[in-house]
């Protein structure tokens, strides 16, 4: 008898493969030559592996969360939320930075077999393929967090209502007597990103207003995106008098930039942002912003792993938490000369 259960990833160390090719000889895949399935299977019987049996295993008290970095506020939101869930339950976070990259190279993948987790979030990112089959073979459950397009439909989701949300902030703007109104979003395969445009367009629609795609702009959620659009719209010869900036890091982009040729918010140009992260209310002016509630998102996605067990029973769940608008002081009235311009068209 082994002093210790046999993993798949020492399995697949003695036999010079990878972790997925040995979950494929586990799960009689055909896509494995023959010669290397007698070997790994010989190595399991010689090293006395047993298969789990699904829904057999025990906590280890261990969540694995990986995130695009640590760059933002907005990820340190997130953290705090699935920190304080995970703690209830005596659990801990092991955090993994993917760098934008889809999570779940082979080296993490083989250290995940060895140690064991309780389940897996990932937050606007998603499982590289080797990693979808590999995880399904320790039976890991997963969570994705703001799912980008894509992803596996076999997952469990938690995001928030961006379509609402996005509708919500241009017809705040739209209230205000803004006409023209530019929106910038971040990466168009995001599907947050899309669904906050889609939400823009169908408040000008609802309004009357014909959409511009000029001011339609896709660059990323960072200040630097934020003031990259920002850029190209107010160097239009019919600039806007409003922008929704679908994150408030990029609404700051948008205040440097407004700060750089002079203008002033909300008189000049009024500013909405997603997200309500910490400093939202500290800009000068506060800024009036889509609130998602960052930590209850991760709360319900940590909670939603540590109450599927090995398994998520049923179809996996998809959990939608509601936005709402929080005005502040970078939202007014169009200026006098862009409303008499919508009266004499309008």
């Amino acid at each position: 008898m082994p002093s210790h259960r046999v993993t798949i990833a020492e399995i697949a160390a003695t036999a010079g493969v990878s972790v997925p090719t040995v979950s494929k000889v586990l799960n009689g895949r055909a896509d494995v030559s023959e010669s290397t399935r007698r070997r790994v299977q010989q190595i399991m019987a010689d090293r006395g592996y047993q298969r789990r049996a699904s829904g057999a295993q025990r906590p280890v008290g261990l969540i694995d969360m990986a995130v695009p970095g640590l760059d933002s506020p907005w990820v340190v939101d997130v953290l705090r939320g699935a920190e304080a869930e995970a703690h209830k339950v005596g659990s801990q976070i092991v955090l993994t930075t993917t760098g934008r990259a889809p999570a779940g190279d082979r080296r993490w993948l083989d250290r995940l077999a060895t140690r064991r987790s309780d389940g897996l979030v990932l937050v606007v990112s998603e499982a590289a393929p080797e990693a979808v089959e590999q995880l399904a073979a320790l039976h890991t459950p997963v969570v994705l967090l703001d799912p980008v397009g894509g992803s596996d439909p076999s997952f469990a989701t938690v995001g928030a209502t961006n379509w609402a949300g996005g509708l919500s902030a241009v017809e705040h703007l739209v209230s205000l007597g803004h006409r023209r109104i530019a929106v910038l979003s971040g990466p168009p395969q995001l599907v947050c990103s899309q669904e906050r445009v889609e939400g823009y367009r169908a408040a000008l629609g609802r309004a009357g207003i014909a959409a511009d795609e000029r001011l339609v702009q896709f660059t990323d959620f960072c200040t630097s995106g934020g003031r990259e659009g920002a850029r190209t719209v107010l160097d239009l010869p019919d600039p806007p008098t409003a922008v929704f900036a679908c994150s408030d890091m990029q609404a700051l982009g948008v205040y440097q930039e407004a700060a750089e040729r002079g203008l002033r918010i909300p008189e000049d140009i009024s500013v909405v942002g997603f997200d309500d992260i910490s400093f939202s209310e500290l800009t000068t002016p506060p800024l009036t912003t889509v609130r998602q509630p960052l930590a209850r998102m991760a709360a319900e996605a940590v909670r939603l792993l540590l109450d599927a067990g090995d398994q998520m029973p049923g179809p996996p769940p998809r959990v939608e938490l509601a936005t709402h608008l929080v005005v502040r002081g970078s939202t007014g009235p169009a200026p006098r000369s862009a409303q008499d311009a919508a009266a004499r068209t309008g």
